[in-house]
């Protein structure tokens, strides 16, 4: 871990000081990842002061070590240099584009960190592994599918004609039949069966 933390403060230093410069107006990955690098750590340092707390309340004396005012320290630092890029990006960039790609970056740097620090991948069983795999990537697909087709508009006309002769997705289910061209040619041909039939019938 804290060889995953030395790598996250140099790349972090290095985005800020030699590439958001340089490219941070022109790339919304920049100012992204430095909010998503920098946000592993300040969910790390959240999870630390979590377990300080909760040993404070247990009455361990918590607040006479200096790894909890050092991930207090750190937590500020962190929070602030993420709403700052935050800021910027939104202020540069549309919001349909910083929030998916944000969420993705972020949530991926903060399981990657957890998994290097409380080391939660091994005691997991490859259900659980495939499940939250699985679950992350559905979520990132909604998302994307959220925002993408945000300003499409979608109505009844606009759906293919055998989804609106189901009446069981309209709430009640009390939708009225609507009949399909293909429903008119079959009750024309039934009518005109009927009518030869009535022809054919000798009279009283």
């Amino acid at each position: 871990f804290i060889v995953f933390a030395v790598c996250v403060v140099g790349s972090s230093l290095v985005l800020i000081f030699a590439v958001a410069p340089r490219f941070g107006q022109r790339n919304v990955l920049v100012y992204i990842m430095i909010c998503s690098v920098i946000g592993s750590l300040s969910v790390s340092c959240v999870k630390g002061l979590g377990i300080g707390i909760k040993e404070l309340f247990s009455g361990t004396a918590v607040l006479k070590h200096a790894l909890f005012w050092a991930l207090l320290i750190c937590l500020a630092i962190c929070v602030s240099i993420q709403i700052s890029y935050l800021n910027k990006a939104l202020d540069i960039y549309n919001t349909s584009i910083v929030t998916p790609i944000y969420y993705v970056f972020f949530t991926t740097s903060v399981m990657v960190c957890s998994a290097i620090l409380f080391k939660e991948w091994l005691r997991m069983t490859v259900d659980g592994i495939v499940g939250t795999i699985s679950g992350f990537l559905t979520i990132i697909l909604g998302i994307f599918l959220l925002h993408a087709f945000k300003d499409i508009t979608f109505n009844l006309d606009s759906l293919p004609l055998y989804l609106r002769r189901s009446p069981h997705w309209f709430p009640g289910g009390q939708q009225p039949y609507v009949a399909l061209p293909e429903d008119d040619m079959q009750a024309d041909e039934r009518n005109s069966a009927r009518g030869g039939e009535q022809k054919r019938e000798p009279p009283n």
